[in-house]
């Protein structure tokens, strides 16, 4: 690399990040999210494992030409049709790349039951067979971490020779500390031939909680791209979080002199977009990023921010997109300001959006005394989850409960067709969740069902998560109102909408591949 000190961004979201079980994502929501993170100067976006299913070898194929900036990248297992399809879905971007791996520590070979020489043989060919078709190549040892530090050095070689241009170095179960992350990253640079005509990048999970730190760790040794999503998202315990290692190196760029060229403005308006359309809201406490992330209850932080906001503060709001000002939301608001808000807040709302939103926002605005960021956000989230487009939707509820018993009537429309039952249930929940499944039958099981308050008082929006799973698909819903009851059969149905988009990709796809990825 000309200059030394750049970091390449590599934004796995919309691969590594959609594998987290229920994250599935439309096609529309991926060219979204693709287009804020080609926006905010992400260098390489790995938009998906195009062999995995028709719908991902779309989505990355439309990514591919939509992208104005970034490099887009696909992901194939070392077989030469897995190489083929990934390079039909990206040929056609301004500046396309194949993203390849294999495992090689032990327990890896032992899966497709290869010795260390016939690996190294698939990777020749399959790195070969890669480099044929596009110039730009990333090979990944899977699991290189817990990888025999000979063999690994052996087979890095290998594919640097047969054409690599990155090496990525991934941590796939989350094992490593930082002082290792560090030293194998060095290992190779000093034993490996021609190490210093690639780039070396790490992956990280966040098993033990360390992702960030082993990615820190990585570049000061030398490595010069980082892989990771956005908010985190992943398999199990997520990735590297993309606002964590920008802000540490925006942050600290005393003592580690890096630079990525990501627009951090940005940050706070994708977080929460990926938050809303994978189902995996932030937690409170999240780095960066989180709802608490700038917030102080302590009477001695208080007073000190007050005084100078830098003695409890390391960097501003405004650095991640949030406007310091606040504009006073209430019912005499009108759509201008909300649009202002809802810039603030980092949404960018279309005409007919803002208008579904304002509708909402204005119901909303009659029944509380006043109404909060938070529950403005939670009407943008439940705006995009229930819409008139959805298989199955919410007309008309009305649920009875006491201690004579709970009771729920419920009117749906189901794709077009108007449906009314009436149920009961052990509790008001209950009922309503069984008069759904009366209008639709079904056999996914509830796996979570949680509840908390967006704002404080009695007249708070309440947000209710739902989880489901129906022959290992899993799904999530999430939805927002003041009334509990109605919130969570608005959640369940979404849910459910969402088993519905499962149910028909599985169908049209054929089946669904196994994405043994790291």
């Amino acid at each position: 690399m000309s200059d030394k000190n750049r970091v390449v961004i590599f934004d796995t979201t919309l691969r590594d990040g959609e594998q987290s079980p229920g994250a599935t994502m439309s096609h529309a929501e991926k060219l979204e999210i693709a287009s804020m993170l080609d926006e905010m100067g992400v260098d390489i976006i790995e938009a998906g494992f195009p062999i995995a299913s028709e719908g991902d070898f779309a989505a990355v194929s439309a990514i591919a030409k939509q992208a104005q900036n970034a490099v887009i990248c696909g992901l194939a297992r070392a077989q030469i049709p897995d190489i083929d399809r990934c390079w039909e879905a990206v040929r056609h971007a301004k500046r396309p790349r194949i993203h390849t791996f294999i495992g090689t520590s032990p327990l890896h070979r032992a899966i497709p039951n290869l010795d260390m020489d016939q690996m190294a043989e698939r990777i020749e060919q399959t790195v070969t067979h890669a480099r044929n078709l596009c110039d730009n190549v990333q090979w990944s040892p899977m699991d290189a971490t817990r990888t025999e530090h000979d063999y690994l050095c052996r087979v890095v070689e290998i594919a640097i020779k047969a054409g690599a241009t990155t090496i990525n170095i991934p941590d796939t179960v989350g094992y490593t500390a930082p002082r290792e992350s560090a030293d194998l990253i060095r290992m190779l640079l000093e034993r490996v031939p021609g190490a210093d005509n690639v780039i070396f990048a790490t992956h990280c999970h966040n098993d033990l909680g360390m992702a960030t730190a082993n990615a820190l760790a990585a570049v000061e040794a030398g490595a010069r791209q980082i892989e990771c999503t956005i908010n985190g998202l992943g398999e199990r315990a997520g990735n590297t979080a993309l606002e964590e290692v920008v802000m540490a190196l925006k942050v600290r760029h005393d003592i580690m002199p890096y630079d990525t060229g990501i627009d951090t403005t940005r940050i706070m308006g994708i977080s929460r977009r990926v938050a809303q359309v994978s189902g995996f809201p932030v937690q409170f406490n999240k780095a960066i990023v989180g709802k608490n992330a700038f917030l102080h209850e302590s009477g001695i932080h208080q007073d000190g921010v007050l005084k100078n906001v830098e003695t409890f503060e390391i960097m501003r709001p405004a650095d991640i997109g949030l406007n310091e000002t606040n504009i006073a939301m209430g019912k005499h608001s009108g759509r201008a300001a909300l649009r202002a808000k809802l810039a603030d807040l980092g949404y960018e709302v279309g005409d007919n959006q803002l208008k579904d939103i304002f509708v909402r926002f204005k119901a909303l605005a009659d029944r509380k005394k006043e109404v909060y960021d938070e529950d403005i956000v939670a009407l943008v989230q439940d705006a995009s989850a229930n819409t008139g487009d959805d298989f199955l939707q919410v007309k008309h509820l009305r649920v009875v409960c006491g201690s004579d018993g709970q009771s729920a009537d419920l009117t749906m429309i189901v794709d077009g067709q108007e449906q009314s039952v009436h149920a009961t249930g052990d509790g008001p929940v209950d009922a309503c969740f069984n008069a759904v499944k009366q209008i639709f039958p079904h056999n996914a099981t509830l796996k979570l069902y949680q509840v908390h308050a967006v704002t404080e008082g009695t007249d708070a929006q309440a947000t209710v998560s739902v989880r489901m799973e129906e022959d290992g698909r899993i799904v999530n819903g999430q939805a927002s109102d003041t009334d509990t009851i109605l919130a969570s059969v608005k959640a369940y149905v979404g849910a459910l909408n969402h088993l519905i988009v499962r149910r028909t990709r599985a169908g049209r796809d054929g089946k669904e591949i196994s994405m043994y990825s790291h």
